[in-house]
């Protein structure tokens, strides 16, 4: 064996990899029922992250998908976790499913999009009669020159070539940026698919219920991704100045409010903001939204004591409705007391006895005597329930939607183009487009027949002039 056939063989070996990537692999990437199927995928998996409660804890889902009876027959709350149906769009292989789709995409846009673009910026002069015969358009005219032709393309916004050896030759072309929209359209995906990759990693969603006057700093986290933890804040806080509720005439609730400060280490205030339900509170990149409500506490005063705040829990109602209590000694060595009762933040606390009797109704500010002591309600403590979320991907998918809608509106134009060739009297010319041919053949049509319309005579004269 010569060192010529070793070093063939080696250069043989080394060139596999790519021999099979463009032999093997990129046909099957670009393969266009291959993206169909990986875009339906995403679609029904986005849908059951929609249908289906995301990053509830483990009793939510085995209340709300027991196993008997299944819902559908089969999906169960041990479905849904070995599945991972409670943080869809976290799960491996739906990371891979869009990995996949955007790794498609990419091959195209290099294997047939790209390759189209250039292909239709460069162009060669036909310079026989017979060349016309192949295009979609073509006439022969015994009127006209390239001069007059020239005017009126100009005037529908080609953009022309003359042949600068041979002044008998003429291209003209526009709409090109018909042939840059699809690109962009690709680039606008892959950059939603890549933001969305990317606030799946890096993103958390938190929940807290907060009472009014109290500091908090996000704690509670129900759902995030693995490099969720620099997002987290750490350096501020939020204070909760107030939370109301505005009721309607009939008592139901109208809108309910959160009066909110963030606070930096020193605990200066660095922004303020009320927010409500679809108005959230946003800083540093992450968004506090009013979801819910509560009672947090009750505060009371025996006779002329101190006042007390003492908390208010929920009760188990199974299902009729939400109210919460607290129970309030009425002696000092707890011996006896009351049960406090609030459905809401209107004020008004129910008092019962040890046997459950009703003793008395009593707004805030008022007093009652309940086992010989003087027990004034002072307040109800409202508390807001607050979730928080933050995202880093959104820029990026905001950035993706506006390149894709750019992109489908560029797509739109049709890319035309037209050749013609004086020789002698005779004037050819011909054309054609790769969309709107209806549009494109009367625009031809249009040419024609101004051509066609001129003597001969006004054709010499403006052939002069230009």
């Amino acid at each position: 064996m010569t060192l010529e056939d070793s070093t063939s063989k080696e250069l043989k070996w080394w060139a596999l990899p790519g021999q099979f990537l463009r032999q093997e692999l990129l046909p099957v990437l670009t393969n266009l029922r291959l993206a169909i199927a990986l875009l339906l995928l995403i679609a029904i998996f986005s849908s059951t992250g929609t249908v289906i409660e995301q990053g509830q804890p483990p009793a939510f889902y085995q209340a709300n998908y027991p196993e008997h009876p299944a819902l559908f027959g089969f999906l169960t709350w041990k479905v849904i976790q070995v599945v991972g149906l409670d943080h869809v769009y976290r799960t491996w292989w739906f990371l891979a499913l869009l990995i996949l789709f955007g790794t498609s995409l990419t091959a195209c846009s290099f294997t047939r999009q790209l390759p189209a673009l250039k292909a239709a910026q460069r162009w060669k002069y036909y310079e026989e009669p017979r060349q016309f015969q192949k295009l979609a358009l073509s006439a022969e005219l015994d009127t006209g020159s390239l001069d007059s032709l020239c005017q009126i393309l100009q005037k529908r916004r080609y953009k022309i070539f003359p042949d600068k050896e041979k002044e008998n030759l003429l291209y003209a072309r526009k709409g090109i940026v018909g042939r840059i929209g699809p690109i962009i359209v690709h680039i606008g995906i892959v950059a939603i698919l890549l933001g969305g990759i990317w606030g799946a990693m890096t993103g958390f969603l938190a929940q807290e219920m907060v009472a009014s006057g109290d500091i908090f700093q996000v704690r509670n986290i129900v759902d995030a991704g693995p490099l969720a933890a620099a997002q987290v804040p750490k350096d501020w806080a939020v204070r909760v100045n107030r939370f109301w509720i505005d009721y309607t005439p009939s008592g139901g609730i109208d809108q309910f409010y959160s009066d909110m400060s963030v606070l930096n280490n020193q605990g200066q205030e660095v922004d303020h903001k009320k927010i409500f339900v679809n108005e959230p509170l946003r800083y540093h990149g992450v968004t506090f939204y009013q979801t819910d409500w509560g009672i947090a506490g009750v505060r009371v005063q025996f006779n002329n004591s101190p006042i007390f705040q003492l908390p208010m829990a929920q009760l188990n109602t199974n299902g009729n409705g939400r109210i919460w209590g607290t129970w309030v000694p009425t002696k000092p060595d707890l011996s006896e007391g009351v049960s406090l009762l609030a459905k809401d933040l209107q004020g008004m606390v129910l008092i019962y006895d040890a046997t459950g009797k009703l003793v008395d109704t009593v707004r805030a500010g008022m007093f009652t005597e309940v086992n010989g002591v003087k027990l004034k309600i002072l307040d109800v403590i409202g508390s807001t329930g607050l979730q928080i979320k933050a995202d880093p991907g959104i820029p990026i998918v905001y950035s993706g939607f506006a390149l894709l809608m750019l992109g489908v509106v560029m797509s739109y134009f049709s890319h035309s183009q037209i050749w013609a060739l004086q020789k002698g009297d005779r004037l050819y010319v011909g054309g054609k487009t790769n969309r709107a041919q209806v549009a494109f053949e009367q625009e031809v049509l249009d040419i024609l027949d101004w051509l066609s319309s001129q003597p001969k005579g006004e054709q010499k004269e403006t052939a002069i002039q230009v």
